[in-house]
């Protein structure tokens, strides 16, 4: 994850900012969803923060599964929002998901 462009370049260093202990699997993964396109007019930290509660509500919780189940949106993400917080407390980010923010 060398050389770029600025974008990219301010998007790593976010990136080791936000996430000092993310494991390399997951940090390209949040990476390539932080520099998507649909993105690219947010400034690097939020499009990264964006990338990254996303990134783990899919991947690594049971969102997805709870959506299934016929669980309504802000439902089935009060739910995972525990274990969202516990991944970030893991990855060494100071920030956390607030219940009472959209994010």
């Amino acid at each position: 994850m060398t050389g770029g462009t600025k974008r990219q370049k301010d998007m790593r260093k976010a990136l080791r900012v936000l996430l000092p202990r993310v494991p390399m699997v997951h940090a390209e993964a949040i990476l390539a969803a932080a520099l998507a396109g649909h993105l690219r007019h947010l400034p690097p930290s939020i499009a990264l923060w964006q990338a990254t509660s996303s990134y783990i509500r899919h991947e690594l919780t049971d969102y997805d599964v709870l959506l299934e189940d016929g669980y309504e949106r802000d439902a089935a993400r009060f739910f995972v929002l525990d274990d969202m917080n516990a991944v970030l407390e893991d990855w060494g980010s100071q920030k956390r998901l607030d219940p009472d923010e959209e994010s």
